[in-house]
Parts: structure tokens; sequence; C-alpha cells
């Protein structure tokens, strides 16, 4: 195993393999709360390097890049040791928009200062797509949901402190929505969450700031079916 990798045991055994390509803390938690096998590596790309106009394209991009990069880490010890199991790779990206302006992880306490008071008052969209990837063939589907975010008036003391401490930051947007001292500021939030059909079972991810899940549910052999929010993609990752 390379040292980019780092295992999570699971309580239950699985006739699948999960790759779970983030860094995030979050999502490695949930994964492991829920009793799965999972293997986490990080992409480690440049992802100011890829640009996109349109906040749904970024992200797709940016998913993409990031199965991409893995996939060529992992090339080498695949063929040393065969695949015995399928093998699903778990990808994503998140940008918040407000105001019509893409926001991505800030650079400074400045750019978050000017994200949070850009939130107060005001609604933003969380734009977040996950991808899917059969490692067994490189066959991938994915999708998008971007949920509606309405803010309360964000005091100015708050904000302040929240960009002092750093640590609810250094997250897409600029501010971790799920932290219990954000919660009252969330007036409403509308969203459909994404959800990805394939092998077995159910799995729960989180992103930097909202909740996507991936469910996994036995089909035919060696075929993933794909269902995201409100429709179905009628093609297999197979």
């Amino acid at each position: 195993m390379s040292s980019a990798m780092a295992s999570s045991i699971a309580k239950n055994s699985s006739p699948f393999k999960v790759v779970l390509g983030s860094s995030s803390p979050a999502r490695r938690e949930i994964l492991a709360d829920m009793g799965y096998e999972f293997t986490v590596m990080c992409a480690d790309i440049d992802e100011r390097a890829i640009r996109r106009e349109k906040p749904e394209e970024l992200v797709k991009a940016l998913a993409e890049a990031k199965a991409d990069a893995i996939k060529l880490k992992l090339h080498g010890e695949n063929s040393a040791q065969g695949r015995d199991q399928p093998t699903i790779l778990i990808t994503s990206d998140q940008v918040m928009v407000s105001k019509g302006v893409i926001r991505e992880r800030p650079k400074g306490q400045e750019e978050a200062r000017e994200f949070i008071k850009g939130y107060s008052g005001d609604k933003a969209f969380a734009v977040n797509y996950v991808l899917v990837t059969n490692l067994s063939n490189g066959a991938s589907k994915g999708g998008w949901d971007i949920p509606e975010i309405y803010f309360h008036h964000i005091p100015e003391d708050f904000i302040q402190n929240v960009v002092k401490e750093g640590h609810m930051t250094c997250v897409a947007g600029g501010l971790k929505l799920t932290h219990p001292s954000v919660l009252p500021f969330i007036k409403q939030l509308v969203s459909n969450y994404f959800e990805t059909t394939t092998l077995a079972s159910a799995i729960t991810l989180r992103t930097a700031n909202l909740y996507w899940t991936v469910s996994l549910q036995p089909l035919k052999q060696q075929q993933y079916r794909i269902h995201c929010s409100d429709f179905e993609i009628s093609s297999y990752v197979a």
C-alpha cells in the first residue's frame, strides 16, 4: 500500500471494496462509523489550476481530475496485486455560489470574512458533484446536488470570531455550515439528496458543508446502476 493511503477497517466485511478519494475527515468519519471497509486516498492535485466558468462544470471537472489522479496512483499497485473484488472509487467536489460568484476555499482571513458577510441575510447555493467509478474497468457515472441555503443576519462579532479561529473557514465557501454555532444562522435549506446506486448496502457521506448519499445495492454481476436525485441514468457502470 502506498504511503498516501490509509485503511479504515470495517466491523462488517463487504463483497466489494470502496476507495474514498477525499482528504475530508468528516467523510472518513461517517464511513468508519457505518462499519464499512474502505481505503482513503488523496488525489494531491492543484485544484486552482482547473478552472471553469460555470460552478456545475467546475465541480464536475475537479471530481473527475481527482478520480484520474487516484487511478494513476493505484495503477502500479493494482497491476502487482490483481483485483479479486469489485472496487468502487468515490470522488466529489463542492463550491458555494453567492451573488452569482463562485466561492471555493478562501485563500486567507480577509477572503473568508468577505464570503461570510456575503451570506448574511441572503442566500447561497452549495454546488456538489459526486462521481462513482468502477476501478475494474474505468467506467463511471456522477451527478449534481445543488441545495439552496437561506441565511439569517450573521452578526459582525460572530464573523470576526469565526475568521480568527479559522477551523470553520477552511472549507468550500469559507463557512462550515454543519457546525453547531452556525446552524442558528441558517434560515432554510432546500435540497434533494444525491443518490448513487451501485453494489450492496448503503453509505452516507458528508461534504465539507452538507450531506450526500451513496447507496450500494446488488445488481447483476459487474453492473452498477446510478440514480441521481429525481432521475435515473439508464446506462450502467459495468
